[in-house]
């Protein structure tokens, strides 16, 4: 079976629980591909060069704590780049149309990565609503944080991922929008689920 799942959305919407939930129901393969450009993010943190640090990759860069701030913000920063993305197209669409079903999340899979996926949802929930989502995520690590520092960070990182020339942050067209802003985790992943059953039993 050759059937794709895309999940859009901005930062703490709550795309990558619910695609997760997603492929361990319908036992498919999960990718967070915002892990690849947190990758290269960190490898820009330590002094290398965007465009090289996305073609050189590895497996195993997507190892480690790719969930801090300063690496959140330099995968933003490294996601407007054109050249980056384009090294990371093709490992994604080869992952996506991989036999037995995948999942993918991130801001531009139903737009640009997979066009042609079976089901396309785009994830979204208020600034504030996500701001105190990422700030429980991440006080508990991290002292310094505040939650209008939290909101700030949130709200540049919509800017960036929305007003970027190449592939920005959009609902494709025929996605069906899903707003956690009152929901529980439980009730948005049961909406997802229930989204991507009943596309199943067409294929």
């Amino acid at each position: 079976m050759i059937f794709t799942v895309a999940i859009d959305g901005p930062a703490a919407a709550g795309k990558g629980t619910i695609g997760r939930e997603i492929a361990a129901r319908f036992g498919m393969r999960h990718l967070d591909t915002g892990l690849l450009y947190r990758a290269v993010g960190a490898r820009t943190l330590r002094g290398e060069e965007a465009v090289a640090a996305a073609r050189g990759l590895e497996a195993a860069d997507l190892e480690g704590d790719l969930r801090r701030q300063d690496v959140a913000a330099a995968a933003s920063r490294v996601a407007a780049v054109p050249e980056v993305r384009a090294a990371l197209v093709d490992w994604q669409r080869g992952f996506a149309r991989a036999a037995g079903g995948a999942v993918l999340d991130g801001r531009d899979i139903g737009t640009v990565i997979c066009p042609e996926a079976e089901v396309k949802l785009y994830v979204t929930a208020s600034p504030e609503v996500r701001a105190e989502r990422r700030f429980a995520e991440l006080a508990a690590s991290d002292a310094t944080l505040t939650r209008e520092g939290v909101l700030e960070d949130v709200l540049a990182r919509d800017a960036r991922d929305m007003g970027r020339a190449e592939a920005p942050l959009v609902a494709a067209e025929d996605a069906v929008v899903l707003d956690t802003s009152t929901m529980s985790v439980e009730e948005a992943v049961g909406a997802a689920v229930a989204i991507v059953a009943s596309a199943l039993p067409a294929r």
